[in-house]
């Protein structure tokens, strides 16, 4: 007997339709899977078995032959337990088959017969829905993310019995639901916060800028200078997630398998800061089957880089693609998968080796070689591609004893969130969410400076013999700190401000 199921596929962060074929005849007892399955997959024949047998039915002594069609689409994980388990159990008559087509089955069986969570339920569900299914089952562990996606029934399950009883109509599970609105609702308190930061106001005020319009900044100071505290206080200015971008984050994450159980929708931005030993697949993506890395996994959040220079240069150059693209593909022999990475860098550093280059208070122990070699290791390009660089000094004694609380997060995101609403209003409708992401069209269209800004703008390219890239990138810059100031024209104290940010260009010691 003939038995079809739907199930679903996974390709990067698009999902289709697998067709679980399965066919039951008379000969040995036992079963094939075709249809290009990985091992993981080829492995349920045993997890099946015996899932079946705990559960209380008879393992049918026939013969099935399993397909996963299409056939030339590869089939990784162990979401087909479930519904490989349901076609034999329908095949030989335990199930009837009225509801069984129409609904889509996922889930991982454990040798008891349990359901147990899977990874990418949330873009599949979403592609389900395009698709015009209405009613899918998944584990219990998954409804949560399952069911953010409106119109479509969830089913959740947690054993094997209990999927077959509800398939047969002895048994009624009310469709999963979530309030989307009350999860937006109940983000909670950041526990960093600005105050916290003592002085340190004008590096503050270059956060603030490159929060504002997403722009990448980097932070040069000697050890202890504040630079890991200020960067992971930067979440706490950022403006909140729409229920669309966090839709966006929270694909992300249940592909890579990061949801929890209780988590259902990620609403906060991402702040990711992985090791410097990290690899270049770890902060790109890649494997085998390509994956999220790092650079996607902070999609519309924050990636920090500490220790900027102790990265591998490898690691560091494969950034620069994906800063101006705000996507990465990832290619290999089977496949290909694009990620999105629209994300803002932080990165902080010391001046050179031992930390002490041009402090007042404690002497630098490195050669002039010794500091050209640690700078060396970034390279122009990539600096280009920095937004803003920002010295952060040593403070001094009357300001560490000073207790004296500085400016919240709750009212510097104001005035970001409010010239963040400005910038979505700007590029309604371009895909564009902020200044940084401004193409050329864009640029000359809205970063027109003043007579006076664009007399001090060429002055600076001449004097500081600034790329073309850096050029765009003060523009940029210059239009994000007029959006802060409500100002529709870019000014001349806009454009000097954004200049003085340019550090790496105007120091011969920063140049590789």
């Amino acid at each position: 007997m003939l038995v079809k199921i739907k199930s679903c596929a996974l390709q990067g962060l698009d999902a289709c339709l697998v067709d679980v074929e399965v066919n039951s005849s008379r000969g040995l007892p036992g079963q094939t899977i075709v249809g290009l399955p990985d091992a993981a997959v080829k492995e349920s024949r045993d997890r099946v078995k015996s899932a079946i047998i705990n559960s209380g039915f008879e393992y049918p002594g026939l013969y099935f032959t399993i397909n996963l069609a299409p056939a030339d689409t590869r089939k990784v994980g162990p979401m087909y337990d479930l519904p490989i388990a349901a076609g034999m159990l329908a095949s030989s008559g335990k199930i009837k088959a009225g509801k069984i087509r129409d609904c889509v089955i996922l889930g991982e069986l454990s040798l008891d017969g349990g359901v147990r969570q899977v990874q990418g339920v949330l873009p599949m569900c979403i592609a389900m829905r395009e698709k015009g299914i209405s009613t899918v089952m998944v584990p219990e562990a998954n409804a949560n993310e399952a069911a953010l996606v409106e119109s479509l029934s969830v089913i959740p399950v947690n054993g094997l019995s209990q999927a077959v009883k509800f398939l047969n109509g002895e048994t009624d599970i009310k469709p999963f639901k979530v309030d989307i609105n009350s999860l937006f609702n109940d983000r909670g308190e950041h526990d960093l916060d600005f105050s916290d930061v003592k002085a340190q106001n004008h590096v503050k005020r270059a956060l603030e800028i490159a929060a504002a319009g997403s722009h990448n900044i980097l932070m040069v100071g000697p050890p202890g200078s504040g630079k890991t505290m200020l960067a992971r206080r930067i979440p706490s200015i950022l403006p909140p997630l729409s229920i669309e971008e966090a839709l966006e984050v929270t694909k992300l994450y249940s592909v890579v398998g990061q949801l929890g159980s209780r988590s259902t929708l990620i609403t906060r931005r991402p702040f990711r800061s992985p090791h410097h030993t990290t690899s270049d697949i770890g902060i790109v993506g890649g494997g085998r089957i390509p994956r999220p890395g790092e650079i996607s996994l902070s999609h519309m959040g924050v990636l920090f880089l500490d220790e900027f220079p102790e990265f591998e240069r490898q690691v560091l150059e494969v950034l620069r693609q994906p800063l101006e693209d705000g996507e990465v593909t990832i290619s290999r022999a089977f496949s290909s998968a694009t990620y999105p990475a629209k994300f803002m860098l932080v990165a902080a550093m010391n001046p050179c080796p031992c930390g002490n280059f041009m402090d007042p208070v404690k002497e630098c122990t490195c050669t002039p070689g010794k500091i050209q070699n640690y700078w060396s290791r970034l390279s122009s390009p990539l600096l280009d591609r920095i937004d803003l660089h920002v010295e952060v000094p040593r403070l001094k004694q009357e300001e560490l004893s000073n207790f004296k609380p500085g400016e919240k997060s709750e009212i510097i995101r104001e005035r970001i969130t409010k010239a963040r609403a400005v910038q979505l209003n700007r590029f309604k409708g371009s895909g564009i969410h902020s200044n940084a992401g401004m193409t050329t069209k864009y640029l000359k269209k809205f970063c027109r400076p003043d007579h006076e800004a664009e007399k001090l703008l060429k002055t600076a390219v001449f004097q500081l013999k600034l790329s073309a890239r850096s050029y765009d990138r003060i523009l940029k810059v210059s239009r994000t700190i007029a959006d802060l100031e409500g100002d529709e024209v870019i000014q001349a104290r806009h454009i000097a401000e954004a200049v003085q940010y340019r550090g790496m260009d105007r120091e011969a010691i920063y140049r590789r």
